[in-house]
């Protein structure tokens, strides 16, 4: 079968064109901005690209249009299509029907923590022997790419809510089918398309009509919202995690719960995670993952064992780089709460290498000077509000209150085309005082951090989207600063 998918340089669009390609197809695509480091892997792929979406492209003649969601009414491609009566699908429905019907298909949900949770899970599986297939929204570095298809009975996906095409406004993860069913957790988000949390949570109880009687969900025990969904209707096993009677991260002797923790079932240990990964939210990814293993049959404690060598996902506090003692991080952070979450984890690293090194006072003394949070280094959080959501400014209000635990705070808003916020980013910063400064041009925000930076720090930069590259801008910036003495 020859596929043309429409929207095909988007993480879930591209992965499905692997996929496509692997299961024998002919796979060609196109999208309005063919650029790497999509386009380079899927050329890799011998998957031709073709830039915008020109009505000539019928001339490929495939069996079958796949449409992204990306794509509405009024696309000259798409119009096209409707107009001669060609046949199209949506991207999650070609998946269901032709890689997923005949798989145990584990789906991993919630609003935050489900690129690292099915990667964790992918990768549990794989150290296990069982050579999961996945179509992950990132790039796992235990396997370097977001998707692959293998003879394996079991596929593991991140089972995304946001809606399935413009003539299919189900969330996406409703043509999944999953036997196994991780519930990460549910807050509002994707304010473009939903009007209020219980929107998205009908659609989490759609999900959970598709999970058949023996099948299992694994549930975040800490979500309300997750507890409104099941209240509306549970016809599977369920089992809870991050609290009592459940899935429970508990201390290992004197350790950090960020260096190693039990893992514990309903009052019974089952094996300890020694790993390097940090944070509550990632031991609770953990959990799930260590649950929703056990049902296909990898022992907890095997599970555990293997999280040890569980690499993490490309920008989920992936180091760039280090410059004259000045360490630049890279991060998906974008919602409120990850953003909260993601400095949490960072700042009990810090906190938890002073004490390593010495005194958390001393080593804070040396390195900035006493300060309100106490802690070795500072963190300088590098924000780009660029989700559709935050773009809405539905999120501006919560934002002060997510950085409280940075030191330093630059924002990034910018001022024309297509990440233009509709709102006053300068004035939404402003309770958090002279620490924070929002900048409508890169080159500026740039020069104020390399300014500011200091031995020790740890420079956080938190987008959904590429951020003009300024990653290794900061790092090219702080290399051509004068050195001391100098």
């Amino acid at each position: 079968m020859h596929i043309h998918i429409l929207g095909i340089c988007g993480t879930f669009m591209g992965g499905l064109a692997v996929l496509a390609r692997e299961a024998g197809h002919k796979v060609t695509g196109c999208d309005a901005g063919v650029y790497p480091p999509m386009s380079t892997q899927l050329e890799a792929q011998g998957i031709a690209l073709i830039e915008g979406y020109g009505v000539e492209q019928l001339a490929l003649e495939p069996d079958l249009f796949v449409v992204g969601n990306v794509i509405s009414r009024g696309n000259p491609l798409m119009e096209a299509i409707l107009d001669r009566g060609l046949p199209y699908t949506s991207g999650p429905q070609w998946l269901g029907e032709h890689v997923l019907a005949d798989k145990w298909v584990l789906a991993v949900a919630g609003t935050h923590g489900k690129t690292t949770t099915s990667a964790m899970l992918a990768w549990l599986l794989e150290d296990a022997g069982l050579n999961p297939g996945f179509l992950i929204g990132g790039v796992p570095l235990n396997f370097g790419v977001s998707a692959r298809l293998t003879t394996s009975n079991f596929f593991v996906i991140e089972a995304d809510e946001y809606d399935t095409a413009f003539f299919d406004k189900r969330s996406k993860f409703v043509h999944y089918r999953p036997r196994t069913a991780v519930l990460n957790n549910l807050e509002f988000d994707h304010a473009d398309i939903f009007p209020d949390l219980a929107a998205i949570e009908t659609q989490f109880h759609h999900l959970i009509r598709t999970v058949p009687g023996l099948g299992r969900l694994l549930v975040n025990g800490r979500a309300a919202a997750l507890e409104r969904v099941l209240a509306r209707g549970c016809w599977s096993e369920v089992e809870r995690f991050g609290v009592a009677g459940g899935w429970q991260a508990l201390p290992a002797g004197q350790a950090s719960l960020d260096q190693c923790f039990l893992v514990d079932y309903a009052g019974t240990s089952e094996g300890r995670v020694a790993w390097e990964v940090q944070g509550d939210h990632n031991r609770l990814n953990a959990l799930a993952a260590v649950a929703a293993a056990r049902h296909v049959g990898v022992v907890p404690a095997q599970s555990a064992e293997s999280l040890a060598r569980f690499r993490n996902v490309k920008r989920r506090m992936e180091v760039r780089g280090t410059v004259d003692g000045v360490t630049v991080y890279d991060d998906f952070a974008h919602h409120p709460t990850a953003i909260e979450t993601t400095i949490a984890g960072l700042r009990a690293r810090l906190e938890r290498t002073a004490g390593e090194a010495g005194t958390a006072e001393t080593v804070a003394n040396q390195i900035r000077g006493p300060g309100p949070l106490g802690a070795s280094g500072r963190i300088l959080a590098v924000l780009e509000p660029r989700s559709n959501t935050m773009k809405l400014g539905v999120m501006r209000a919560a934002l002060p209150g997510s950085l409280e635990q940075a030191d330093l705070i630059f924002g990034y808003a910018a001022d024309q085309g297509r990440d233009a916020l509709g709102w006053d980013l300068s004035a939404a910063l402003a309770p958090l005082g002279a620490r924070a400064r929002a900048f409508d041009t890169l080159p500026a925000l740039v020069d104020a951090v390399a300014v500011a930076a200091r031995p020790g720090d740890q420079v956080l930069v938190m987008s959904n989207g590429g951020f003009g590259g300024v990653h290794q801008k900061l790092l090219d910036a702080l290399a051509a600063r004068p050195k001391a003495g100098a």
